[in-house]
């Protein structure tokens, strides 16, 4: 698997290596030896209180998640045997409410010839008059061609639908054709419907550098048709993995169905770059007549564009939820330890929470929020209000369980006069993190959260934010930082890092919250509009032994309007 605290450069030279290999793709690192070690016993120590996994063994990417008669499914990329990537099938849960999970039977696994060698990412589609219908990638053969096949529940009375069967007439619905890449080509999106009577869907692929999402229609779901042109491509990025494509309201916080078109929505087409491990979106418009999507002007299209989560998350998917009328996304969010730790504590991988999504009102960006359900989980509350940080001031939170808990906090900017002159080289938010840290003096910043701390801060991870000024405009940095989350010294501690577009000089306030789970840290910054998840192991700030503290390393005082924290309830989960 490549990481990415790896070089752009670095990054570069491994994908030409993947290409010149006979264009097979790299997926996650195999180890046939462990693949199939089953677990004794489950390490406690680092797992999740609320965000979805399952009671062992290896996830990744969460697939065609929908809510249908009653209920939430989730299907994820599963391996029954062990705790690294291998074996997959795609596992099946269900839920009332988002957060608490009922584990059934497997949806899929390798049965027939066009899936013999793996039921790889996929989406599902309600289709009126049928019902669910589920689109995944089948690996036919040991040259891992890859092909597009569908499934559809045996008995749609079942509630839980428990089993799905796969269509041998009409199997598999699409194979590459040329010039497609069949080596690489999967992870089909969910179908929307136009008004000149054909479903489409797209499916991610690649033609040597150049990102590619394909677009195939149909009239009844079940002969598809691959359009002349390419639904969008880009040069320089890779394989396309995970795409998803939908509107959004131009007028609304409310989401939409994946078949809602028109002078009112914008859409939204997000890629997952196998090369980088990392995902961008962009905004722009669907033109119909031509099956051509074009992204806006303020989307970055490429490697360095907007993107849902700056820090361990990829691989997402999101549906329409008809019942409260919103988008959701899910997101998978891998280890950052070793595999024989992986093994050692018998489970690998977690999902992040569910996140509503809806257009910021700015138009040029997404905003993502913990789905409401979240906060049933909610138990003692703690409040601080109006207290003023000084330079190197820290101030603990009390009162909560600091390693299962949920924080927001309200920070207000009395001055931006002592901002630090923002560096026009400073392209990469990430390595702005790396090079000005939680403990850098700076101006204004840095000033945020320590979490997961212990009580001599020989392990902590900062969440934090860092303000400099620009020719026109102060520039906004969030970061957070894993480099001292552990004492640990053989895990993946990187700095992950992102701009925020807020504009200070209306209200010199900005948010921050922070879901904090044992061995996670997602934290939601301005509202929404940039996001981080961390992946970090704490030998000393565990349970009981952790910490939580609010800070400022900037000589300018910075005042904690507001702050309230919670003690997070374990989900039922599996």
């Amino acid at each position: 698997m490549v990481f990415p605290e790896f070089s752009t450069t670095f990054l570069f030279l491994l994908w030409l290596l993947l290409v010149i290999n006979n264009g097979v793709e790299a997926f996650h690192k195999i180890y046939p030896h462990l693949q199939s070690v089953s677990t004794i016993s489950v390490g406690t120590q680092h797992r999740t209180g609320y965000h979805f996994q399952p009671r062992k063994h290896w996830i990744n990417d969460p697939n065609g998640p929908m809510y249908f008669n009653g209920f939430y499914h989730l299907f994820y990329q599963y391996n029954p045997n062990g705790s690294v990537w291998g074996n997959i099938v795609w596992a099946h849960s269900v839920s009332k409410d988002l957060i608490n999970w009922e584990a059934v039977e497997h949806a899929l696994y390798p049965s027939k010839s066009f899936d013999k060698y793996g039921c790889w990412s996929g989406s599902a589609t309600i289709v009126p008059g049928i019902g669910p219908v589920i689109q995944y990638t089948g690996i036919a053969d040991e040259k891992q061609t890859q092909v597009q096949c569908y499934a559809i529940p045996e008995d749609l009375k079942d509630p839980h639908l428990r089993k799905w069967v796969k269509p041998d007439d009409s199997n598999p619905f699409v194979v590459a054709d040329n010039p497609v890449n069949g080596s690489a080509f999967r992870d089909p999106t969910t179908a929307w419907w136009s008004k000149d009577g054909h479903w489409r869907i797209v499916v991610g692929s690649r033609r040597k550098d150049r990102g590619v999402a394909y677009m195939y229609r149909s009239k009844d779901f079940k002969k598809w048709v691959r359009s002349k042109h390419p639904l969008h491509s880009r040069k320089d990025t890779g394989m396309w993995e995970c795409p998803d494509f939908y509107p959004v309201s131009l007028k609304s916080n409310l989401g939409l169905d994946a078949s809602a078109d028109g002078n009112q929505t914008k859409h939204v087409l997000k890629n997952s770059l196998d090369v980088t491990r990392y995902e961008y979106y962009t905004l722009g418009t669907y033109r119909r007549d031509k099956d051509r999507y074009v992204p806006d002007k303020t989307s970055e299209d490429g490697w360095g564009g907007l993107r849902y989560d700056y820090g361990n998350f990829y691989a997402s998917k999101s549906f329409f939820d008809p019942s409260k009328n919103r988008r959701v996304i899910w997101g998978w969010a891998n280890e950052s330890d070793t595999k024989e730790d992986d093994v050692r504590k018998g489970w690998a991988g977690i999902q992040a929470i569910p996140r509503t999504v809806w257009l910021d009102p700015n138009q040029r960006q997404l905003l993502l929020w913990p789905v409401e359900e979240l906060n049933n989980l909610r138990g003692k509350e703690v409040n601080m209000n109006n207290q003023k940080l000084e330079k190197g001031e820290k101030v603990e939170v009390k009162g909560i369980t600091a390693a299962q808990a949920d924080l927001e906090v309200e920070f207000s900017i009395p001055s931006l006069e002592k901002a630090e002159t923002y560096d026009d080289k400073w392209v990469d938010a990430q390595e702005a993190c790396a090079n000005k840290g939680s403990n850098v003096e700076g101006g204004v910043g840095p000033f945020g959260i320590l979490t997961l701390a212990s009580e001599k801060l020989e392990e902590f991870t900062p969440v934090f934010f860092r303000i400099f000024k620009d020719k026109k405009k102060h520039v906004i940095l969030m970061c957070s930082d894993a480099r001292r989350s552990s004492l640990k010294g053989d895990l993946y501690k990187p700095t992950f890092g992102g701009f925020v577009d807020l504009d200070l000089t209306k209200d010199k306030k900005i948010s921050l919250r922070s879901l904090i789970d044992h061995s996670v840290v997602e934290s939601f910054g301005a509202g929404g509009k940039t996001i981080i998840l961390s992946r970090v192991y704490p030998q000393l700030a565990v349970l009981k032994q952790a910490h939580l503290f609010v800070f400022n390393n900037g000589t300018e005082p910075i005042t904690m309007e507001k702050l309230k924290g919670w003690d997070m309830k374990s989900a039922q989960i599996n």
